[in-house]
């Protein structure tokens, strides 16, 4: 596996430059008011983060799957909630990108890509999260329609986003009978639940999209008819990458935070980094974000060269991830102690933000089930 080149790692530099002067400062306030910068993502948008994957006629940026977890792991110093909504963003302008026939890259890319149109990933339902094959929301078709209904649960930017990547049922049971709609805010039937109350993830809002009886047209349909469950888990390896960079992100600048604290802090006539046994702690949890990272930048080559074997590698990176990125930053809280537990250091939002990267995007163990799979030669 290669180094990142010179050209990437200016994009990194760039990705947090951008954090430290329009993320970080805010952060804690968004989280305590539990506000969504809009504005703030749209200067994202002016260099380029919008459409990251996007190919460049359509005004995206063209970037490879490398690039991107390098733009994630740099946003997510600053905030990772708003980093990860970017990371669902930007899936389903790959997706639009990737599945849309020419008018439909025409009609939402350049919104997409610009930020002024900001969009939501609609899988998970209230009785199919893992099982997501098992989805019922339906779309029956009615003309040059279809009528949609049912309801997403868990959905980022529900209620702000414009558009609405919606997987519906138009045939038999199973994953051969679903469809990709492309679903408008201001569709009649199209409602939203009020705002979740979460433990991290504040600075992005989260609501169940309620679809009763919703018209879609035809032309909004991505792919063939049948094809929305490959073209929905096509997405999710991106995103899954993405959602490990953000874990990286956000658990390297706790570690960043903690070698500081420890640096200033003094007990027993002694700054407390002088201890050995807390300079091992400090050591592995180096250690562990570089492993986790090394596998990422693999799984996202893999993915870049479309290898077989890519699925398998984004579960794995996915999984070691955001693991390893949540027990840096629980144990840099501890390290810090009490003063770990106060909003005003920004610790435990940190931990707040990046537990939850444990369970979306396909919980860890879906990762595992899916890694086990490829172990058994895909008979199950």
């Amino acid at each position: 596996m290669s180094r990142p080149t010179d050209e990437q790692l200016a994009i990194a530099r760039t990705a947090q430059q951008f954090a430290a002067e329009y993320l970080a400062p805010h952060a804690v306030e968004w989280d305590e008011q539990q506000f969504f910068p809009v504005d703030v993502l749209r200067k994202a948008a002016q260099l380029g983060m919008g459409g990251l994957y996007v190919r460049e006629d359509a005004g995206g940026s063209g970037l490879s799957r490398m690039d991107g977890l390098l733009v994630f792991e740099g946003l997510s110093e600053g905030c990772p909630s708003v980093a990860a909504y970017l990371s669902i963003h930007n899936m389903v302008a790959w997706v639009v990108d990737t599945y849309g026939d020419h008018a439909q890259r025409d009609r939402y890319l350049p919104n997409l890509c610009s930020l002024q149109y900001l969009s939501s990933y609609c899988l998970t339902e209230p009785g199919a999260g893992s099982d997501a094959a098992a989805i019922r929301t339906s779309a029956r078709r009615d003309g040059d329609s279809y009528v949609v209904s049912g309801t997403k649960q868990f959905i980022s930017g529900a209620g702000t986003s414009d558009v609405y990547l919606v997987m519906a049922r138009t045939g038999a049971p199973g994953p051969g009978g679903i469809s990709a709609l492309l679903v408008e805010r201001d569709s009649p039937g199209l409602s939203f639940g009020p705002e979740e109350r979460k433990m991290g993830w504040r600075a992005q809002p989260t609501r169940q999209v309620v679809l009763d009886e919703v018209r879609v047209p035809v032309s909004c349909r991505l792919g063939p008819e049948g094809a929305g469950f490959r073209i929905a888990l096509s997405g999710l390896n991106g995103g899954r990458l993405n959602i490990g960079a953000c874990s990286l992100g956000g658990a390297s600048e706790a570690l960043r935070r903690t070698v500081t604290y420890l640096g200033d802090r003094t007990a027993f006539g002694h700054p407390l980094i002088e201890s050995q046994a807390l300079q091992f702690q400090l050591a592995d949890m180096a250690t562990e974000l570089e492993a986790a990272r090394s596998l990422l930048w693999r799984a996202a080559q893999a993915l870049d060269d479309d290898e077989a074997d890519a699925l398998r590698l984004c579960a794995m990176a996915k999984r070691v991830a955001t693991d390893a990125g949540f027990e840096v930053a629980n144990r840099a809280l501890q390290l810090h102690g009490g003063y770990g537990y106060l909003a005003e250091y920004g610790i435990e939002k940190i931990v707040r933000d990046l537990r939850v990267h444990q369970i979306l995007e396909g919980t860890n163990e879906i990762m595992r089930l899916i890694v086990a799979r490829t172990l058994r030669g895909g008979t199950r």
